[in-house]
Parts: structure tokens; sequence; C-alpha cells
């Protein structure tokens, strides 16, 4: 496990699951979606094609800082549409400046139009906590005279 590892790795490691729903789902629904998914994102999909990603910031900043109300608004009027995806073949470390120089936690993997999956900024630093701690076995190891030779 390391930065130049694939995304498709990590999403082998955490497994694929998809939580999505239609745009016009109410953002009360989605929220509480959210909750019971212990997520904090959804993909928005129209007719099997992501149109969207609604997160917990959107919905603070678009529904309770202009007071309106979550079973009166639309997933659809609050979602962010110019969605960044990236390819299953990037790296954990390209993820982590994409989401760093865009402000987002969360990156639909896409391939030829079909999610794949979705990663998190938590997946990716779960990743590399992995890996440090693998390199500093190996490294305890080697000083230990564990080598061979």
């Amino acid at each position: 496990m390391n930065l130049s590892d694939t995304i498709a790795m990590v999403l082998k490691e955490k497994g694929q699951n998809i939580w999505s729903l239609d745009p016009e789902t109410l953002v009360y629904d989605a929220i509480e979606m959210m909750a019971n998914k212990h997520v904090g994102a959804l993909l928005v999909t129209s007719d099997g094609k992501l149109v969207g990603i609604i997160s917990e910031r959107d919905y603070a900043r678009k529904v309770i800082l202009q007071e309106r109300s979550s079973k009166q608004t639309q997933v659809k009027e609050i979602m962010t549409s110019s969605v960044i995806v990236v390819r299953p073949d990037q790296t954990v470390e390209d993820c982590m400046r994409l989401m760093t120089e865009n402000r987002i936690r969360h990156l639909p993997v896409v391939e030829n139009e079909k999610v794949l999956g979705v990663v998190s900024i938590g997946d990716l630093v779960k990743w590399v906590v992995s890996a440090q701690a693998e390199t500093i076995h190996q490294l305890q190891h080697y000083i230990a005279g564990g080598y061979p030779g």
C-alpha cells in the first residue's frame, strides 16, 4: 500500500458499494439515507447516468443557511452537478491532490461512463496510514536482524 497504488486497488479493499438517488428525491430523504448508510455524500443518478453529487456540505450551505425546508427541496436544487470524477487507474496521490485542490471529500470512480464506486478522503487517509504502518513494520524487522543473508 502506497501513494502510487491505483484507486482500483483501494476500491477492491474497501468495497464498491454505491449509494445513489434520483434528482427528484427530497433533501430530507437524502440526509436520512446518508445517516443510515454512514456516508457523507450520495451520488445523484438519472437513467443510470451520474448527474450530480449531494453532500452534507451542500445541505448545510444550501438548505440550512438559506433557510429552506429539507422536506420541500429536491436534491436537484442543491446538488453539485459538475462532479469531479477519477478513473480506476489513477493513483491515491492523484486523488488526494484533486481533493485538496478542489476542496472536496468524495470522488466517484468512473470508467466508460459507468460508476464503479466512490472514494472518500477517509478511505485515502486509511490507505496511506496502512502503507506507513507496513513500512514501519518492515524497517523494525530489518533493524532487528530479520533480513535474509
